[in-house]
């Protein structure tokens, strides 16, 4: 098979495209025939080796894909062949096949094609379940979004507006907040170009309700500061690769919630109700993600550096198939 391999840490440019042996499936696992996958800013930071986990070299990269099982091993229980799924892990995705436990597995709904189904996947369950179960968005609120350009922030902008928020956008080009504006967003703020904070306090003289933050760095704090009292604050990632450090007085003072998002704390019958009504976003049509770039396999280093300069508008994919 065809594959996209790290073999040395370093930037995207040290990857190569290979053919190596299929892998083995294990006992509990599955063999899927990869048709699409997406760039994740994690998997620039894996291959970089400066992410919280160190994957040894060398190694596919690739956290995300869509496609169809086409082997199933012992003990894999829950899948069939010719079921066609999504799925996660932390790297392998980058090839023509990869082998997955089950658990790491949804089906992919009729209808959906792989491209649609992996640029949905990851992104905007991490969103939904922020924005439902964590920040408690309820319609009418006033929501900010942090990176609403990117795969998690565009992905917070189209549900937070499904949810009737009111949804103020913060990125990094006017190109982005364009399209963060075509999904419903009514305040439009680029950070590179005006002070956040002052631009905050303008478009939100009474504050915020919640903000959704998968960047981290220098807007985090100004974004923190426009909350009004009670507001929430939900931390979801750090992909400017800055982590804050967050003056405790403005939690204090403001009677601020300050919470992280990871799926494991979601109450059980609460992360099923998310998963139902995200299902039903996606199947209506009223929320289709935003594909900024498809690239071919041939091409994985261009789609990975796509990601690692920020340039990527809602999800950047590998097509496969």
């Amino acid at each position: 098979m065809r594959a996209a391999v790290c073999p040395a840490y370093g930037p995207p440019d040290v990857v190569r495209i290979e053919e190596q042996p299929p892998p083995a499936v294990e006992a509990g696992q599955v063999r899927v025939k990869v048709g699409a996958a997406a760039v994740n800013f994690p998997d620039v930071l894996l291959i970089a080796n400066k992410y919280q986990i160190s994957v040894p070299a060398p190694f596919v990269p690739g956290s995300e894909f869509a496609g169809v099982i086409v082997e199933t091993g012992s003990q894999a229980e829950g899948f069939t062949v010719g079921d066609r799924v999504t799925g996660t892990g932390m790297y392998g995705a980058f090839a023509e096949q990869v082998c997955v436990a089950p658990a790491g597995l949804a089906r992919t709904p009729d209808g959906i094609d792989d491209h649609t189904a992996v640029a949905f996947g990851v992104a905007y369950r991490t969103a939904y379940h922020t924005l439902r179960s964590v920040a408690r968005v309820q319609p009418g609120d006033q929501v900010i979004v942090l990176g609403a350009g990117g795969g998690v922030g565009l992905a917070a902008v189209q549900l937070a507006v499904q949810l009737g928020a009111k949804v103020t956008a913060v990125a990094s080009s006017d190109e982005k907040l364009d399209v963060a504006s075509s999904y419903g967003a009514t305040h439009l703020i680029n950070h590179r170009s005006t002070g956040l904070r002052d631009a905050l306090r303008e478009a939100l003289p009474g504050g915020a309700d919640a903000v959704v933050d998968p960047v981290g760095g220098e807007l985090s704090e100004p974004a923190l500061r426009s909350l009004g009292r009670g507001g929430r604050f939900v931390t979801v990632g750090f992909a400017s690769g800055d982590i804050p450090r967050i003056p405790l007085n403005l939690v204090l003072v403001k009677g601020i919630t300050l919470r992280g998002f990871q799926f494991q704390d979601v109450p059980p019958e609460e992360f099923a109700r998310n998963e139902d009504e995200l299902r039903e976003h996606l199947m209506s049509g009223r929320v289709r993600p935003h594909v900024g770039a498809v690239y071919p396999l041939d091409e994985t280093v261009q789609a990975l550096e796509h990601v690692a300069d920020g340039r990527a508008i809602g999800k950047i994919l590998i097509d496969l198939a």
